[in-house]
């Protein structure tokens, strides 16, 4: 895809169409929106007048014109920008993937976005690219017809004043991680049948390979000489074999602090039936997406490749088939972690904190100082908190602050709740260390965060359950309905300020 940056003569962009951001109670008295409110015969000044279009988020207005002079443009795209006074860099994804949608239907194959930049035109850079790049996602790559292959193979991103360099340099950075968030969508979106533990760790290496990362797959075998008996006791029931997939970042020239190392661990079960707690048949489906963590950390370490920051980075995921058959784990099993911890397996549907207690400590055994993990990890996640905030737990608060602070910039939205001592009482058990579940349907997501907390010892460590972000039931103006690639962007926002 070809982008361009340009900073003067916004209506000469050789393009198909343009696209300006509106606020909310803008007129088209001054500025851009006069220019282009003359450009379209005053129908500008007609739909803000009427309220036709009031300028709400993700809002838009289509114009057709007659091109004239140097432009080669022959439509005009208002979109959204709510309220001007809470506008910030992170929304120009929002806007600018909401123009890409609405354009692409059309066949329209260039255009020019004038995004009002808030000061900050490197991060509005990466924003307008990152929307453009990951609203093209679609859910047809099996449709032998009526697929949606229009695309938008041009962009032009004007910010007036802006230096040229910054905007670049912005683009590209965004083309990246859009990209990957992409990459981290496609992994999601594969059925179970196609996308098992062992072709996801085959992407995994040869994602690696591509963007010049170190990648060590350990099998089964190796798994069980670690230790790793919570983790295994997942993949008994399946016959396709469980991988762990280590993904290494080492940059040329390091600036963080010496001896530190970040972890980013994600839940990678490629499809989960609960075991033989095995869940009811309506809306299994959507199991496919119970490896939604680990496509995070292999889309995420994608882009760490490719941006290459000064500081070392550690992926890993777990990924297993959580299936019943005569070996399957039974409820009142017990086995033992790599830790050596005992765990009392009541319910083999709690399978996500059990292999991701085996890879945390695997990552802390590697030298990770500061260990986030991520997981599709309870259901109880969506009932507090919907599909608007991902909740997040852990046992360094600067951490957490962090986490909230960098998914504000990114864009994204977190949530903490509390965890504690009170509540790792719940998951104590009478004949083993612990038990993988407790409090019956008390405080669901927090008992998944302790019990992947007893696998932590020194590392300052977050959990992000991403069971009701990680996927969207409907389709908004700015992406398709489906994975959604959550946490790409904050990762990525913790990785650029820890450098």
């Amino acid at each position: 895809m070809k982008s361009q940056a340009i900073t003067d003569n916004f209506q000469d962009a050789n393009v198909d169409a343009l696209a300006v951001v509106v606020f909310k109670d803008e007129k088209a008295n001054s500025g851009i929106l006069k220019d282009l409110d003359k450009l379209v015969g005053g129908n500008i000044s007609s739909v803000l007048k009427t309220e036709e279009f009031k300028g709400e988020t993700g809002e838009t207005a289509y114009f057709l014109f007659e091109a004239k002079g140097k432009n080669t443009a022959n439509r005009l795209l208002l979109v959204g920008a709510g309220d001007k006074t809470d506008y910030k860099a992170s929304d120009v994804y929002t806007i600018s993937g909401a123009a890409t949608r609405f354009l692409r239907k059309r066949n329209v194959k260039s255009f020019a976005l004038m995004p009002r930049s808030d000061g900050d035109s490197s991060q509005t850079a990466v924003g307008a690219m990152q929307g453009v790049v990951s609203s093209q996602f679609e859910l047809d790559k099996y449709k032998t017809k009526d697929k949606n292959d229009k695309s938008i193979d041009n962009f032009v991103l004007f910010v007036e004043g802006a230096k040229e360099k910054d905007l670049k340099d912005g683009l590209k950075r965004g083309e990246i991680i859009g990209d990957s968030m992409n990459f981290a969508r496609d992994l999601a979106n594969e059925p179970p049948n196609i996308l098992h533990p062992t072709e996801m760790a085959n992407r995994a290496q040869k994602m690696a390979k591509e963007v010049g990362l170190k990648c060590e797959i350990l099998d089964e075998a190796k798994m069980e000489k670690l230790g790793m008996g919570s983790l295994m006791s997942v993949t008994y029931g399946s016959s396709q074999p469980a991988k762990m997939i280590v993904l290494k970042y080492e940059p040329k020239k390091t600036t963080g602090k010496k001896g530190e190392l970040l972890a980013i661990v994600g839940k990678g079960i490629t499809f989960d039936t609960g075991g033989i707690s095995i869940k009811p048949a309506e809306g299994m489906d959507a199991m496919k997406y119970d490896m939604s963590g680990g496509a995070t950390v292999i889309g995420t370490m994608r882009a760490i490749g490719l941006l290459q920051p000064t500081v070392p980075v550690l992926g890993i995921v777990a990924a297993v088939e959580n299936m019943p058959d005569g070996k399957a784990t039974r409820p009142s099993d017990v086995v033992t972690a790599m830790n050596g911890k005992t765990v009392e397996i009541l319910n083999t549907d709690a399978e996500g904190r059990l292999v991701l207690a085996d890879a945390v400590a695997y990552a802390e055994k590697q030298g990770a100082t500061t260990i986030i993990d991520m997981a599709t990890l309870t259901g109880a996640v969506i009932i507090a908190l919907g599909d608007l905030n991902t909740a997040v737990l852990g046992n360094d608060q600067n951490l957490v602050d962090e986490i909230i602070a960098c998914g504000k910039e990114a864009g994204e939205d977190f949530w903490q709740l509390p965890i504690g001592k009170e509540y790792s009482k719940a998951i104590k058990s009478d004949i083993a260390d612990i038990k993988n579940i407790g409090g019956g349907r008390k405080a669901g997501t927090i008992i998944g965060a302790v019990f992947i907390q007893e696998f932590i010892k020194d590392a300052k460590w977050a959990h992000l359950d991403i069971a009701g972000t990680a996927w969207a039931d409907n389709e908004k103006p700015h992406h398709a309905k489906g994975p959604t690639a959550v946490a790409v962007r904050t990762l990525l926002k913790f990785v650029e300020k820890s450098q």
